[in-house]
């Protein structure tokens, strides 16, 4: 028997392998009424709720879940950046691949005009380091241009661009940046919050740009079968606009997929004060947009060493990365933010800078105590069995993102060598432990195709095949849970998504291959969504 009311249904989806979540099974067929799920069950009885009206989809034996959530990524910098050189080692593998697409760029853009790239990494490159600026300069002598790697916690600026900002060899370091010079002289690089000197003089994106970026990134995410994100630092790019922005794209249909808005806290581009003058606090907004959380970072990333660490980085004995806040500092904006009202999802990869984080969650919850607050430490990467039981008793998640293992995990190797490395984002051990940890792309940092984030999670295999504690491997199920009712928990609304039952939203992925039974290889090379339905209606069609 159907589980759900008898109604007649809006749509029909029939005759197909539909995965409803990891405790609800496997069933043939979905009702949908008014956005949402009315019933699942058998084809005969689906079928049962069929009226005059009724929409039917026919799926041919094709495998459903419910929409992904990519629980963190950029959606704003993700539209941007699809016009921006694409500087991933799949497009430009060599430094001279990588200076040729941007002199080609220089070629077909007025003097002056800035150029953008972004997605090299060192450490992927042949030459195995940072490009120079002076190797800049030589491919766009007539325009600033910002090569951004990644991770995005460092860019290399040409001789222009730091000659716009008034940058030279004296300029005050700010504190929790990076400003690099070898043999005294700049050689472009600039990590963490020293970006803001150069990035402030940059033109913003207008609001129509941004509604564009926001249209164009989660029409993408749709193609993927993503239906709801986590934008994880509404107004780093744009300010306080990229809240109005927002709105604009909901109100005029413009906003592909749900979205839950974590403001950015960093002091001295922090939007938490406007936003809070406005009442926009978390949980407030509807289906379609909500405030979610506030994001602080406290350091960079392992890659490009600047995640802060307890211990150096393999041959660089005084480096353990970047320290952006004081302890005083994010103590004083973690009980802020707490105590007006909102959930944090802080940015912390190194285990000194989680230790740093637990530390002042404990402290605001203990001040003001709220037992479901689920404050959130995003990507976590480094965490250790004694910082996983002050979380669990603190009710702190971590939000990693495991394709970091499949883009980032020989890199990882590389500047902390297999003993720090290979337990890195530990997704069984926090699975075991309740944890309830979602995932997601971090896009632009990793490509939002969902397929070798998933291919991660079962192999803990990096793109060149090295296997990182294969201990940490998960089921499919698990993998899709964490992609699917995991990413809802993280927003404190697993109650209306994440699952395919009734009563929640009807938010439905089709792919052309049934996960539960393919290899992993199968899921990451020959595996694509088909058809997306948000609320019911299809949004997507391959």
């Amino acid at each position: 028997m159907a589980r759900g009311q008898f109604l007649q249904a809006d749509t029909i989806l029939h005759n197909g392998t539909i995965w409803c979540g990891h405790g609800e099974g496997v069933v043939e067929a979905l009702a949908i009424w008014q956005g949402k799920v009315l019933a699942v069950g058998s084809n005969d009885d689906i079928l049962n709720l069929k009226g005059a009206q009724t929409r039917l989809i026919d799926l041919s034996g094709r495998f459903a879940t419910p929409g992904l959530n990519d629980a963190h990524l950029h959606l704003v910098a993700t539209g941007l950046t699809l016009s921006w050189i694409d500087a991933t080692p799949q497009k430009a593998p060599t430094l001279d691949s990588l200076l040729d697409a941007i002199r080609k760029q220089a070629a077909v853009t007025p003097p002056g005009a800035w150029i953008r790239a972004r997605g090299y990494d060192q450490n992927k490159l042949d030459v195995g380091r940072h490009p120079h600026r002076s190797e800049l300069d030589a491919a766009a002598p007539d325009h600033p241009v910002m090569l951004t790697r990644a991770c995005g916690h460092v860019s290399v600026f040409n001789s222009k661009a730091l000659e716009l900002a008034k940058i030279d060899e004296s300029t005050r370091v700010p504190e929790g940046g990076i400003i690099e010079q070898r043999n005294g002289k700049l050689t472009g690089m600039v990590a963490e919050t020293a970006q803001r000197l150069i990035r402030a003089i940059i033109p913003k994106p207008t609001t129509s740009e941004i509604i564009e970026a926001i249209e164009r990134a989660g029409n993408l995410l749709l193609s993927y079968g993503i239906t709801s994100v986590m934008d994880a630092a509404v107004g780093q790019v744009g300010g306080f606009d990229e809240i109005r922005a927002y709105n604009l794209a909901r109100s005029s249909g413009r906003l592909p997929v749900r979205t839950w808005l974590v403001l950015l806290g960093d002091p001295g581009v922090s939007i938490v004060q406007q936003c809070h003058a406005a009442g926009l606090i978390s949980g407030i907004g509807d289906e379609m947009l909500t405030i979610g959380a506030v994001k602080i970072f406290l350091d960079g990333s392992a890659g490009g060493r600047t995640a802060w660490m307890k211990k150096p980085y393999l041959g660089e004995d005084d480096n353990k990365g970047t320290q952006i806040l004081s302890d005083e500092e994010l103590e004083g904006l973690v009980l802020d933010y707490h105590g007006k009202g909102y959930q944090l999802a802080c940015h912390a990869i190194g285990d000194a800078a989680i230790e740093q984080l637990i530390t002042a969650y404990e402290k605001a919850l203990a001040n003001v105590p709220d037992p479901d607050r689920r404050h959130r430490i995003e990507h976590c990467g480094f965490s250790n069995d004694e910082q996983h039981k002050r979380m669990r008793k603190a009710g702190i998640y971590p939000c990693p993102q495991q394709v970091f293992i499949y883009d980032f995990g020989d890199g990882y190797i590389s500047v902390l060598g297999e003993d720090r490395a290979l337990s890195s984002y530990p997704l069984k051990t926090w699975r075991d432990l309740g944890f309830k940890p979602a995932t997601g792309s971090d896009s632009p940092v990793c490509h939002p195709n969902p397929f070798p984030n998933i291919y991660t999670m079962l192999t803990r295999k990096t793109g060149k095949g090295t296997v990182m504690d294969a201990r940490e491997r998960v089921s499919i199920g698990e993998a899709l849970q964490v992609y699917t009712e995991y990413g809802a928990f993280s927003q404190k609304l697993e109650d209306v998504k994440g699952k395919l039952v009734p009563g929640h939203f009807a938010d439905v992925a089709v792919f052309s291959r049934n996960m539960l039974e393919a290899t992993p290889e199968e899921i990451l090379h020959d595996t694509q969504c088909v058809l997306t339905l948000r609320g019911g209606e299809v949004v997507f069609v391959r």
